[in-house]
């Protein structure tokens, strides 16, 4: 485990339950935003398919890109 790690454990232990409850709850909030913000790009592969899928299936594209 890190030392930042155990400097966080060793804070939190330390402090009163109220405060223990809401660093919980901050960092349940963090961990669900940042996934949140995962999910978002990748789904962004299904639009611009969409979107873009038109020109990007061609002949022409399929032999611009073939030795590639």
């Amino acid at each position: 485990m890190s030392a930042l790690s155990l400097k966080v454990i060793e804070e939190i232990t330390s402090a009163p339950e109220t405060v223990q409850q809401e660093v919980l709850d901050f960092l349940v909030s963090l961990k669900s935003k940042e996934a949140a913000r995962g999910d978002s790009r990748e789904n962004l592969l299904p639009l611009a398919q969409s979107a873009w899928g038109p020109d990007w299936n061609t002949p022409e594209e399929d032999e611009a890109w073939r030795d590639l």
